[in-house]
């Protein structure tokens, strides 16, 4: 559903969420470690989540990745989703057609359509805040 660099990107943005709120910075190489995630692979995703200003990005001996603390609750899925793999998700055809639409569906586009509404309201609904809390207590993880 997401492509790799996204799932990447969500998964280091949380890590980087659960190290911000206890007001640390994280390194290239403990986000990549964290999140079993090649080291170059991992710098493009950071340098694109820069970029969009959902993380910091500090250079020199106390530097690493941050997200500031008043971005920190009001970053959710839905951010790093759209920084990432655009808002395709939210408008593209379950099979992948160019002309897809209410005038001439595809077989399974109001299937779709449903459960592209629903990811849609979860990916807002869910902040990066809440996905570390479950981290914290032991109820999610980041790799296997």
């Amino acid at each position: 559903m997401f492509s790799k660099a996204c799932e990447y990107g969500i998964k280091a943005s949380v890590y980087i969420v659960e190290h911000s709120l206890k007001n640390q910075k994280v390194s290239l190489k403990e986000v990549a470690k964290a999140i079993d995630s090649p080291e170059a692979y991992t710098s493009k995703i950071l340098q694109q989540l820069s970029r969009s200003n959902i993380i910091q990005s500090e250079k020199g001996p106390t530097g690493g990745f941050s997200i500031e603390k008043t971005k920190i609750d009001e970053t959710n899925l839905s951010t790093i989703v759209s920084a990432i793999d655009g808002d395709t998700i939210y408008i593209g055809c379950g099979l992948g057609f160019h002309e897809c639409d209410e005038s001439k569906p595809c077989v399974i586009h109001n299937q779709y359509k449903t459960i592209r509404n629903d990811l849609k309201t979860m990916l807002e609904s869910t902040s990066l805040v809440d996905l570390s809390e479950d981290i914290d207590k032991g109820l999610a993880f980041l790799k296997r």
